[in-house]
């Protein structure tokens, strides 16, 4: 398979920014890397590790704080651990899974290389870099472990994959837009500025694009669960409201599909009806 790839690096009040983007016909997909006073955030991908190393090893680096699992934002956990013998934290939740060999579908392998094995620590909710305090905040829904990383002395917040765009149609199989939308609300609790994200990259209102993203899924919620409540089913309404059907989804054999986004809004709220019931005895 032929992938065309670039490699960006700028610096925005501060923050030193990396970037790698991978290319395959009309799939597009990319990745960033962050550091601040002596902190690295995120790691980006095993494909892209020859043009994240020279970024790494410009850079003054006292540890490494993950926002999740995924292959894109780890794989090139091993080689930082190895060649700097550097901590790495992240949520303890997926730390099992990253000390064994990578186990995701081919097309990942394929699209972002094969992550090598890494040793990782529990990370704390507070923890501290030469000048600042950094608060880790729970935001799961893109994956099960995910965190956003706050630095309180500056207000910038980096929010992994939380946000990537305000429209979201397509997702991971693995995704749950209910627990997406309480993280987001949940980090719109916190007192920050400007927004990283892993994908769309420095937000300058960063508060403002958090809130049209969860303005948007709490409209597409109400949307789904009417149409479910009016007799149609997950294909229906999948049909109805994303029409379009994106390279992605046939690329990744559905795992990446917006009958995810259906999926898991109706069966949140299944969950939801059988916790909160009475129980019968």
């Amino acid at each position: 398979m032929l992938f065309k790839k670039q490699f960006e690096q700028k610096s925005v009040n501060g923050v030193k920014m990396a970037e790698g983007i991978l290319s395959f016909n009309s799939i597009t997909l990319n990745v960033h890397s962050f550091f601040l006073d002596g902190v690295l955030i995120d790691t980006g991908a095993k494909a892209l590790e020859g043009f994240f190393k020279p970024f790494f090893n410009n850079l003054e680096i006292q540890q490494v704080a993950i926002t999740h699992y995924h292959e894109d934002h780890t794989g090139c956990a091993a080689y930082l651990q190895e060649k700097f013998q550097l901590p790495l934290f992240m949520n303890d939740i997926m730390i099992g899974y990253c000390q064994k060999k990578a186990d995701y579908p081919i097309y990942r392998q394929l699209f972002w290389g094969k992550r090598r094995p890494f040793r990782a620590e529990p990370i704390e909710e507070v923890f501290h870099s030469r000048k600042g305090t950094w608060r880790a905040v729970k935001t799961p829904g893109h994956s099960i472990d995910h965190l956003a990383f706050l630095n309180q002395a500056t207000g910038q917040l980096f929010t992994g994959d939380l946000y990537c765009q305000s429209r979201t149609r397509v997702v991971l199989r693995e995704e749950n837009i209910p627990s997406i939308i309480e993280s987001l609300k949940n980090i719109l609790t916190y007192d920050f500025d400007e927004v990283f994200c892993s994908h769309a990259g420095y937000l300058n209102d960063g508060r403002t694009a958090l809130k049209n993203k969860l303005e948007y899924l709490l409209d597409l919620q109400g949307n789904i669960l009417k149409l479910y409540d009016e007799g149609k089913n997950h294909k229906e309404i999948n049909s109805l409201l994303f029409p379009k059907k994106y390279p992605i989804t046939f690329f990744s054999s559905g795992e990446w599909d917006s009958i995810h986004i259906v999926n898991s809004i109706i069966n949140g709220r299944r969950e939801n009806s059988y916790f909160s019931s009475p129980v019968n005895e």
